[in-house]
């Protein structure tokens, strides 16, 4: 069987292009695994909508051709929230990055995941702040460097995966953006779950972040994300000790049982209407 080059001009607005990420930086892997994803789905463009916040991640929906909104720092997940409410049967994906997703907008991602509202997360984790001058941010691995942690970040950082599982979301995976492969199949398991399911994605920042952690060429980074990731099963005969300064990849939880936000909100709704 011979491979037909995937279209990916049919999902993206060319008169928005060039895009505005750096040479290197993993965010455009991303896209195009979403993209590859979207479209195994066999979503309708028009039944897709796509919020971000603020950050470099963030600026992917001005490229792509669906429904798409840029909001405020970190509340992506309030807007998306929103539109699944009011429009149910669309395909809300909220997109941001560790910061719009972890810090200010921590708060929301908590609640999003209380509730397995019937949306999915990608968050774009490159450990910094990378459009507004490399400060840290909540996931930033101890003892690495940023422009606000110049002698070494001393505080424990967020496992994303982990808090996604404790706030009650009932999709949780991680892959990163050398894994190509494997991040579109995430992607596609994230986005056809019923509920709120959060993809994290490790990425590389070699600008802000790996220039000041020995990383100073996307190819540096793209080996830290080989070197560093462990798939779940192989994390299971390993040490605490060898596990240090790794991370896990893989999906985490897979949960079909717990009730869905916005059809469970349906259902008292109609319950109200017969009495």
């Amino acid at each position: 069987m011979i491979k037909t080059k995937f279209d990916y001009d049919k999902y993206l607005r060319k008169n928005t292009l060039p895009h505005i990420w750096c040479p290197g930086c993993g965010d455009g892997i991303i896209l195009k695994a979403l993209l590859r994803a979207i479209d195994k789905c066999e979503y309708p463009k028009d039944d897709v909508v796509i919020a971000s916040g603020i950050g470099c991640a963030s600026r992917l929906p001005g490229y792509v051709d669906f429904n798409t909104i840029h909001t405020t720092h970190g509340r992506a997940l309030t807007f998306a929230t929103g539109i699944k409410m009011f429009k149910p049967r669309l395909k809300v994906i909220a997109i941001s990055g560790d910061g719009d997703a972890l810090a200010i907008g921590g708060n929301h991602f908590i609640h999003a995941a209380r509730r397995n509202i019937d949306l999915t997360m990608i968050i774009f984790n490159n450990y910094t702040y990378g459009m507004t001058g490399g400060q840290y941010s909540p996931t930033q691995p101890l003892g690495t460097y940023s422009t606000t942690t110049s002698f070494g970040s001393f505080e424990q950082p967020f496992d994303a995966c982990n808090l996604a599982q404790a706030a009650g979301a009932t999709w949780v995976g991680r892959s990163t953006s050398y894994h190509a492969v494997q991040l579109e199949k995430f992607m596609v398991s994230a986005l056809k779950h019923t509920g709120f399911s959060v993809l994290e994605v490790i990425t590389n920042c070699h600008i802000s972040f790996g220039r000041r952690n020995k990383m100073k060429s996307p190819v540096e980074m793209v080996k830290y994300q080989k070197e560093k990731a462990i798939p779940i099963r192989s994390a299971e005969n390993m040490s605490d000790e060898e596990l240090v300064g790794r991370f896990k990849t893989g999906i985490f939880l897979e949960d079909t049982d717990k009730p869905e936000f916005s059809s469970e909100y349906r259902k008292m709704a109609e319950t109200l209407k017969t009495k």
